[in-house]
């Protein structure tokens, strides 16, 4: 992308000039269109912006038509309570007494495979300072990784990269980590997914948007330098697919520095704090090109600006170049004149680089000089939210019928499944994984690794705190997209709602191959339409998202992956229901909610359990979820005091849930300590059914056995079915239909397959929390 500096004035003198349309990711008619708004050739600097702004990463162009059902069937009560929504950076949340809650999920997904550090962590850096640009203090993040098969030797390279990059930046800005999902499939091999969310908590009054408003008023850019990193990085990287070789595209990945952002973090806040900022932007992907325009457009004016007064950390930088340029840790914010000192001031106190380069103007076009002359006057609309909208083909698969048609399940012994089961990549410890992240910095963490959703105290007087969780099963999904987005929003519904917060709001990051691909548009399409009309079912408002397309390798697209994140608040963290059994010094009684069928289509049972060429199984129907039974669940733990402890049920079923629930207690001693004796057929005829099918809408309970009647009322009175299933002991095993095994035995199982694979496990073989 580095070009030779170009004028206005030159463009219209040398019409027939040819430029790198084509190279920058734009079409022939998407060139002249840009000819046909300027009246002319675009300069090297426009032709730039125009192209960052109108990939796919940035404008959406492939998914607008199909995301605007989101805004369709939103509800006014449904969105009474959202301060910002879709289109911002991020969505905001009112929670009551003057508190709001934003959050978001972002992909980067392209870069982590090109450089697994580096493209972690600024993915991790990036959803960070869009939470910083609501006006909020981000207070947490959790993150969404798919890697090809764990035993591929690709997948050696880029976990251990990306885990140390997500760690090595969250970690040294003093976020914890509260929790997320590591999937391995084949389809993901060439194409890892790198999605990561982060939380943040203001006040009402505090909330900031992104326009540049009030003529005369300045725009200040602060934070790092700007350099040569990252030009073209995410903008063009995920707006591509991946061929051989793609691993050697570096230079267009960016390089964070966690400590920058930290101090940035704090001078953020400190500016919303002296109510100096009119509005901020961040500058993520497509870097001061996304900024000046989003601001301008998004605002009642114009805007100026001089690209000699950035601040530079590499010599002759282009106008391109410096517009281009997805450095990291940098803002933009618009600044009154008579608080431009003050501004500079807290910049100062906080040792961050800042500079005024340019003002708001009358009108709507966005100038920009270079070296004393004119490099883009352009109308800014017509940059941030004008690109083209494309209709693209969509048709049902001629394979799908194919893929739906059920082959059948292999039933073996309930024990030596369920060691199949655990041990499996599938639903192995994390804990290679999430040891490498700080989980308590802060001191705010209630629940996180190992639970269903991260919980966290946001007022330390009264107690107040928000439970968050995000999910996606991409093999539920090519089965059926519509489904398969129901499924994934049902499952965070609920781990939120196991806790015992009240869901209140949702996010996504939808993953998808080529959106040039009929097959790939249209379960895109029907993910989004499953995903809109499951939130309007639960009642519970998309508050924003994220498109990720072109994740493929050559033409072989990735399993479709829409990530769905839900957020829920709980008025007194000290009331949060754990899911660790063996808190209490009774004995425990385990009850079933829910009901359990034969589904097991796209389960984790059905993938570990093929072997040879079946090896990646997958066939037949997911579960089946209605979302008036999830509702109903939700219903039953919110303000529930009877519980010792609850557990959603979802991959791998009943019987690993229950060891999920058992493992912490029960694998203290070899022959002695907390154990399970459970009787399934109370939930299912088919032993094998009840203990593995994957059916939705389901817990698994504890309570004391002078509780378990109200506990049986309650779902009775919800209309939810219920069932003891079994009860604590103190044996030490789980007993499931008469066959025992070690609970400590399966823990060992369980904990030792990552740093098997990973060979440099630290702390990987200790069960915490």
């Amino acid at each position: 992308m580095t070009v030779s500096n170009d004028t206005v004035e030159k463009a219209q003198s040398t019409p027939d000039e040819k430029q790198p349309y084509v190279e920058l990711g734009l079409k022939d008619d998407e060139y002249q269109r840009i000819h046909d708004i300027l009246g002319r050739r675009p300069t090297d600097a426009e032709l730039t912006m125009y192209s960052v702004m109108w990939s796919e990463h940035c404008s959406y162009k492939s998914s607008k038509t199909h995301l605007r059902y989101f805004g369709e069937t939103m509800t006014e009560e449904m969105g009474e309570k959202i301060l910002a929504g879709i289109g911002e950076n991020a969505g905001v949340v009112d929670i009551g007494d003057g508190n709001a809650v934003t959050f978001r999920v972002e992909s980067h997904n392209h870069p982590s495979y090109v450089e697994p550090y580096q493209g972690a962590a600024t993915g991790v850096g990036g959803i960070v300072r869009d939470i910083m640009a609501m006006g909020a203090r981000p207070i947490a993040v959790m993150d969404q990784l798919r890697f090809g098969p764990a035993d591929a030797p690709d997948t050696k390279r880029v976990l251990p990269g990306v885990v140390s990059g997500v760690g090595g930046y969250g970690n040294s800005l003093g976020l914890p980590n509260i929790g997320g999902e590591t999937v391995f499939d084949e389809t993901y091999a060439g194409n890892p997914l790198v999605n990561a969310l982060c939380v943040g908590t203001l006040k009402v009054d505090d909330l900031k948007l992104a326009f540049a408003s009030g003529t005369g008023n300045k725009v200040m850019l602060f934070g790092s330098r700007t350099g040569l990193d990252g030009i073209g990085g995410v903008s063009v990287l995920a707006s591509d697919t991946f061929e051989d070789g793609a691993e050697r595209k570096l230079p267009a990945v960016q390089v964070g520095d966690p400590f920058a952002e930290k101090v940035l973090i704090e001078c953020c806040l400190d500016l919303y704090h002296a109510g100096v900022v009119v509005g901020i932007q961040d500058l993520g992907g497509a870097g001061l090109a996304c900024a000046t325009s989003e601001l301008a457009a998004s605002g009642d004016g114009g805007m100026e600006v001089n690209l000699d007064a950035v601040p530079l950390r590499a010599e002759n930088m282009t106008a391109a170049e410096i517009l281009a340029s997805e450095s990291q840790e940098r803002m933009c914010a618009v600044v009154a004149p008579e608080n431009v000192e003050k501004f500079r001031e807290i910049c100062e106190h906080w040792e961050v680089t800042c500079a005024e380069i340019g003002e708001v103007t009358e009108g709507d076009h966005l100038v920009i000089r270079h070296q004393g002359e004119v490099v883009v006057d352009a109308p800014a609309g017509t940059i941030a939210d004008e690109a083209p909208v494309y209709e693209r083909p969509y048709a049902r698969p001629e394979w799908q019928d194919e893929l739906q048609k059920y082959q059948g399940t292999d039933k073996r012994g309930l024990v030596e499944s369920l060691q199949k089961l655990v041990s499996s990549p599938s639903l192995c410890s994390r804990d290679f994984i999430m040891n490498q992240y700080d989980r308590y910095v802060r001191g705010n963490t209630v629940q996180s690794h190992h639970a269903d959703a991260g919980v966290l105290r946001i007022d330390e007087e009264t107690g107040r705190g928000v439970a968050v969780s995000a999910d996606a099963s991409g093999r539920y999904t090519k089965l059926d997209p519509n489904m398969g987005a129901r499924l994934a929003l049902a499952e965070a519904y609920r781990n939120v709602a196991v806790t015992g917060a009240k869901p209140v709001a949702i996010t996504n990051c939808l993953n998808y191959g080529s959106p040039e691909n009929p097959d790939v548009m249209w379960q895109f399409r029907e993910s989004v339409h499953g995903l809109a009309d499951a939130a309007v079912e639960l009642s519970i408002p998309v508050s924003g998202g994220n498109v990720s397309f072109y994740n493929q390798t050559g033409s072989e697209p990735i399993l479709p992956t829409p990530v769905v994140g839900v957020l829920g608040v709980i008025d007194d963290v000290h009331q949060a229901i754990g899911n660790n059994l063996g808190t209490v010094n009774e004995k425990e009684v385990l009850i079933a909610l829910g009901e359990t069928k034969d589904e097991f289509g796209g389960s984790i049972w059905q993938l570990v359990s093929a072997e040879g060429a079946d090896k990646d199984n997958l066939n037949g129907l997911p579960p089946q979820v209605d979302m008036a039974n999830e509702k109903r669940l939700a219903d039953f733990f919110h303000g529930n005091d009877l519980l010792t402890a609850a557990h959603d049920v979802s991959e791998g079923g009943l019987a690993v849930a229950a060891f999920e629930m058992a493992k912490r207690a029960g694998a203290l001693a070899d022959a002695a300590g907390l154990g399970l004796d459970l009787d399934l057929t109370a939930v299912h005829e088919d032993a094998f059914t009840a203990a593995f099918s994957e059916s939705a809408s389901r817990a698994l309970v504890a309570t004391t056995a002078d509780r378990a009647d109200k506990v049986l009322a309650r779902a009775a009175e919800l209309g939810i079915p219920a069932a003891i299933v079994g009860e604590t002991t103190e044996t030490g095993a789980l007993t499931l239909g008469g066959e025992s095994v070690a609970i400590s035995q399966l823990v060992e199982a369980w904990s030792a397959t990552l740093p098997d694979l990973f060979g440099h496990a630290v702390g990987a073989n200790s069960v915490v929390e």
